[in-house]
């Protein structure tokens, strides 16, 4: 399976855009369209006495502004060349790799920082975990301070022991290893396989601006912050990107069923969180998933039975481990795990990156 889409995109290029086909358009702006989740540059591109409107694609706002673009960065009119792979259904659209103004300056591409900021840093100090007056662990900055987990080691889920290649959201670079992933079910297997072989293109997170969900949450570019109420016995986490999706932990041994006002008894994209402290190891036992999300990139499915025990533990101030175990009957035929770790974004607030429905 051909799949060589830009490592750090929001969503697998390879399933709208064709790397094996790829194109040159000279021609003038018509608009900036500086919004989530992608943005775009509309041109017109003339081939004679015939003109077409193309729409070209590039990296999220958030990214962009990062690396120093903003809505100024073009005008109606600028002169522009474009390289790029070109939309699989044909259609007058192109994934930009490359935008040039007349005079050769290349333009609105993501800067070394603004992508070093979305890895993981090699080397970072293991300072002690910085704990409550009780002993345990924060999940969340010091007192006075700012910041949040992101950086995950891993954007892909599959069993631990099993070494199988994939991009970053998840595509199989050989689609022959669909059957090591996972201990899958034959429908769920079958369905993961077809998922694949679409290239992810029915992603509803993407698709419909769903919530990533648990488990996913975790390998998103925009990273995870915890706020922790401890005299009400409940943890607030919430989710960078997409539409800053929160639900609540509940460490006050409340029955795992839901809540009347707001959470109720119908299945969630988060489940019914409880937790409970194992040492210095938080331990978030969930169930109650709806089937309305991918809870995992490259689009392991999951049934209403998915039962999730996920396990955090702060080993120092700069790193979290994060472990699950995936128990889904309806899904896989039998119990299995994986884990990973994201590392803490020091004086900064969660970025304010929102999900856009019905985009291009």
């Amino acid at each position: 399976m051909l799949a060589i889409a830009p490592a750090l995109a929001h969503h697998e290029i390879a399933a709208k855009f064709d790397p094996s086909k790829t194109k040159t358009l000279a021609g003038r702006v018509t608009k900036l369209d500086w919004a989530n989740p992608h943005v775009h540059i509309l041109m017109d591109v003339q081939a004679g006495t015939q003109v077409t409107s193309w729409a070209v694609e590039l990296e999220g706002q958030l990214d962009l502004e990062r690396s120093g673009w903003n809505r100024d960065a073009l005008k109606p009119g600028d002169a522009i060349t474009v390289q790029g792979i070109v939309a699989r259904d044909g259609s007058s659209q192109i994934w930009g790799n490359s935008v040039q103004t007349a005079a050769g300056r290349k333009i609105l591409a993501m800067t070394p920082k603004a992508i070093a900021a979305l890895l993981p840093v090699p080397n970072l100090p293991s300072t002690p975990t910085p704990r409550w007056p009780d002993g345990k662990p924060r999940l969340g900055p010091p007192p006075g301070e700012t910041g949040y987990w992101a950086r995950p080691s891993s954007t892909v889920l599959v069993e631990t022991g099993v070494n199988v290649p994939m991009d970053s959201e998840g595509l199989l670079r050989n689609i022959a290893d669909v059957d090591k992933v996972a201990p899958f079910q034959r429908w769920a297997r079958d369905l993961y396989e077809l998922r694949q072989r679409n290239f992810l293109k029915d992603d509803p997170m993407f698709l419909f601006c769903m919530p990533p969900g648990a488990v996913r949450q975790f390998q998103m570019p925009y990273g995870n912050q915890f706020v922790e109420y401890k005299n009400f016995g409940r943890i607030y986490l919430m989710a960078g990107g997409g539409n800053h999706e929160w639900h609540f932990i509940y460490l006050d041994g409340r029955p795992q069923t839901g809540e009347l006002r707001g959470n109720d008894t119908k299945p969630l994209f988060y489940g019914n969180a409880r937790g409970r402290w194992e040492g210095d190891t938080l331990v978030v036992d969930s169930k109650g998933f709806n089937e309305s999300f991918w809870f995992t990139n490259g689009g392991l499915p999951h049934t209403e039975q998915l039962h999730l025990i996920e396990r955090f533990t702060r080993t120092d101030m700069n790193t979290l481990k994060y472990e699950v175990t995936i128990d889904d009957p309806g899904a896989y035929t039998r119990q299995w795990s994986s884990s990973w770790t994201l590392q803490w974004v020091a004086g900064e607030d969660i970025p304010a990156s929102y999900c856009q429905d019905n985009r291009p």
